[in-house]
């Protein structure tokens, strides 16, 4: 099981991202943020890699990065990880990746899904998504939420990742 972990900071820097093969060249990126508490992460961002509503980052932008805990890294300074999930931070938007069970709660117990009619929910693709959204992980988009433990929310859009 995918151990989602998020890490939020400023781009500091998007470079061209070598894994050894020619034909690769330009498709990998690596993109260093920095939390402003003097702890930076080096995310390798990979053609696989969604960005959340499809955003382009630049040096300056405020991210959210998502990895896999559970996956090797290399053993080195600053720490780099394989970015699963980007989001760039926009106002007034939230986003949480996590797995969700079957009563749409996430697995570090923190958020509380409450899908509506006007809920999105959607592959990664931007097809519609018809199956059944619960013991699966999400990409979830939201506003407000409740101050109970755990928030509850209704979602903009979900993004089911296969």
């Amino acid at each position: 099981m995918i151990n989602f972990q998020a890490f939020n900071g400023t781009v500091t820097m998007i470079d061209d991202f070598s894994i050894g093969q020619n034909n690769e060249a330009g498709c990998y990126k690596l993109i260093a943020v920095d939390n402003g508490n003097g702890t930076l992460v080096n995310f390798v961002v990979a053609p696989t890699t969604y960005f959340v509503d499809h955003l382009r980052v630049a040096v300056g932008d405020r991210v959210t990065g998502f990895y896999d805990a559970n996956a090797p890294v290399p053993f080195i300074y600053p720490p780099q990880y394989r970015a699963l999930v980007m989001a760039k931070d926009t106002p007034y938007q939230h986003v949480k990746v996590a797995f969700f069970n079957s009563r749409l709660e996430s697995s570090d117990g923190t958020l509380k899904l409450t899908v509506s009619p006007h809920t999105q929910v959607l592959l990664e693709n931007g097809q519609t998504f018809t199956g059944n959204i619960t013991n699966r992980n999400l990409i979830v988009t939201y506003g407000a939420t409740t101050r109970s433990i755990p928030a509850q929310t209704t979602p903009h859009q979900i993004i089911v990742i296969c």
